[in-house]
């Protein structure tokens, strides 16, 4: 009656494949659902500011850098791996790699050669670098106005 759904994931559309015979050498930036089964030679990215969710199925492979907002992984990854939200490692996952994430699930066969590193959840990159900004320029008027 009611679907299970993997905990932490959110629910994104998974509006792209790429087929198991297909290749690409480039970088990929894909929004709302990407299902991997076949293999990128190059950065893959979630359009940034969307929670996106990239699939790597157990036919898929991704030999670059891996961004997106949730990342289900059953096949192989070589490059590091950053998750705004929420990884899940299948059974049939391979990362080379580091993995900097929020949330994690590792099932049983499962393997990384890297560091798992759990990510600061209080800011992302982008609103810390603005806020950062802010503040500087904060202090730098303070300054101008405590001169006068």
């Amino acid at each position: 009656m009611f679907k299970k759904k993997s905990p932490g994931v959110s629910q994104a559309k998974l509006a792209t494949l790429i087929a198991h015979d297909v290749q690409i050498a480039g970088n990929l930036e894909f929004s709302d659902g990407l299902r991997m089964d076949g293999h990128v030679k190059g950065n893959v990215t979630g359009r940034p500011g969307e929670q996106t969710l990239l699939v790597v199925s157990d036919q898929g492979s991704i030999t670059g850098n891996v961004n997106a907002y949730d990342i289900v992984i059953n096949g192989t990854i070589t490059g590091d791996v950053t998750v705004e939200h929420f990884v899940e490692l299948q059974s049939n996952a391979h990362v080379n790699g580091n993995i900097y994430y929020q949330q994690l699930r590792m099932d049983v066969g499962a393997s990384v050669e890297g560091k798992l590193t759990k990510r600061d959840n209080t800011l992302a990159p982008q609103a810390a670098q603005t806020a950062q900004a802010r503040l500087t320029s904060d202090l730098t008027s303070d300054y101008s106005h405590s001169e006068t």
